[in-house]
């Protein structure tokens, strides 16, 4: 009797489980869950289309040494379309701003996919970057306006799918347009996925009437001043030599600190309440959404082209070993979207930075001992850890925002994800310099490089852990403030 009641319960669970699913599918939230999963395809897409087709565009025009700038340039200003996301919402509406972002991000579509030289590819990456900035960061605002609590775990499952899909699909798709079409074929692949979003976006958020007049004016100072701190940190990451590269990562650090200061005295600040002063959950929260890609970048800037130096493997092994871990956070992003009990979920937040920790001291033993096997698990952990927290921990700091600022936080979210990684990428192109990183370095060398990025990546990691578990101590007293 215990056992069929048992699993008549299982049975239940199992069925609101794809109920919920389903629900995000349905006629009625379909548009909705489709437009907000192309913003985050417009990004997905467009990163792994560019890096698989840009190299030939070089080819054909030229100026090798202006490719990093591609990316460079592109991420400078995504970071600042996210800064402007939530003032741009206030004045013009969700609506308004997603189109205008869109067509922002077209342009430079079309920029790029029909220069004559590399300066206008430059030229289209910048819009590319403000346009798509803008969309990522109000699209992550809308979730918890389309839809209730309940669904928006489910909501980031479907986007963890949309990343998968935009890894696995998106080089072969590039790299077939490339070889048997032209560059830029896909390059312009990107045009008609902004009209179909457009056309979504104008279907299913509400129109709202003319400019918010008395809405704060957009803080033009504060947001050339991180942009210009972002843009020096990407600088210093192609300093060949290690003060250079210290003086300005250490300039754009000061820089980025006192924008955030002089936000916080402002009358109309950008940044949520006490952003990164961890005297509250959302403070603390921030700074786990910061340290965790400061602590990725690691592995995403240097794990391949170890693989292929220390262990001799070919580009598609290495580049498979790499795409483990997106894969891993995929795939454990929809597992965890799939539980229904909202506390549970939220218990993990944690074990992410934990399984971050031990991702990297995998890495870190891998490279000691010579031992090729520990970096698959360890890619796994890696991914693991994003993907068991991260939407929660989202969806988590949208809801301890005060009302007032939620949309701030919510712009900040990706933003600050990108900036996490620019930061984290220039302090470890720093570390693998200062110990004797480079093209022509002897194995020993690389190896000496690669223990220090990881092993301080690891450091970075477990400082997440801290910040995440102040977070969750500072949420349970604020919702149980009678324990306090």
């Amino acid at each position: 009797m215990n056992s069929t009641a048992e699993d008549d319960k299982h049975g239940s669970v199992e069925q609101e489980r794809a109920q919920d699913w389903r629900e995000i599918l349905s006629p009625g939230r379909l548009a909705a869950t489709a437009t907000l999963c192309l913003g985050v395809a417009l990004f997905a897409f467009n990163e792994f289309f560019i890096s698989t087709s840009l190299p030939t565009a070089v080819a054909e025009f030229g100026g090798a040494a202006l490719l990093s700038w591609a990316f460079t340039l592109y991420l400078v200003f995504a970071i600042l379309g996210g800064t402007l996301a939530a003032n741009l919402k206030l004045r013009f509406g969700a609506r308004n701003s997603l189109v205008a972002a869109a067509v922002v991000f077209s342009t430079g579509t079309l920029i790029a996919t029909f220069a004559a030289n590399m300066p206008t590819v430059l030229a289209g990456r910048i819009f590319q970057g403000l346009g798509e900035g803008i969309v990522a960061a109000t699209c992550y605002s809308l979730i918890p306006e389309l839809f209730p609590k309940r669904l928006v775990p489910k909501v980031f499952g479907a986007e963890a799918i949309v990343w998968a899909a935009a890894a696995f699909t998106g080089p072969l798709i590039a790299g077939s347009l490339t070889e048997y079409w032209s560059w830029r074929a896909a390059f312009f692949v990107n045009i008609p996925a902004a009209l179909v979003f457009i056309i979504l976006v104008l279907s299913i958020v509400p129109r709202r009437g003319g400019a918010n007049l008395s809405a704060a004016p957009i803080p033009v100072l504060r947001v050339l001043a991180t942009g210009a701190g972002i843009l020096l940190i990407s600088i210093s990451n192609r300093v060949e030599n290690e003060l250079g590269m210290a003086t300005l990562l250490a300039a754009a650090l000061t820089m980025l600190y006192v924008t955030v200061q002089t936000d916080r005295r402002s009358y109309q600040p950008v940044l949520p309440s006490g952003a990164f002063m961890a005297n509250s959950a959302l403070a603390a929260g921030l700074w786990v959404v910061l340290l965790m890609p400061v602590a990725q970048a690691s592995s995403s800037v240097f794990l391949v082209y170890v693989l292929e130096r220390l262990w001799h493997l070919g580009p598609t092994t290495a580049g498979f070993s790499s795409a483990v871990m997106a894969m891993s956070w995929s795939v454990t992003a929809i597992l965890v979207a799939s539980l229904r009990s909202k506390d549970f979920r939220q218990s993990l937040i944690c074990t992410g930075p934990m399984l971050l920790s031990a991702g990297f001291a995998a890495l870190t033993l891998a490279v000691n001992f010579g031992r090729f096997w520990a970096v698959i698990p360890g890619q796994i952990a890696i991914g693991a850890g994003f993907g068991i927290c991260w939407g929660t921990l989202s969806q988590l700091l949208m809801e301890v925002s005060p009302a007032a600022e939620r949309d701030k936080t919510s712009s900040l979210l990706p933003t600050l994800q990108s900036a996490g990684y620019a930061i984290g990428a220039a302090f470890f192109g720093l570390v693998a310099n200062a110990r004797g990183f480079g093209e022509h370095a002897s194995d020993a060398a690389l190896k000496g490089a690669m223990l220090a990025v990881f092993g301080i990546g690891c450091v970075v990691a477990t400082a997440s852990l801290f910040f995440g578990l102040r977070m969750m101590r500072l949420a349970a007293d604020s919702a149980n403030p009678a324990t306090t």
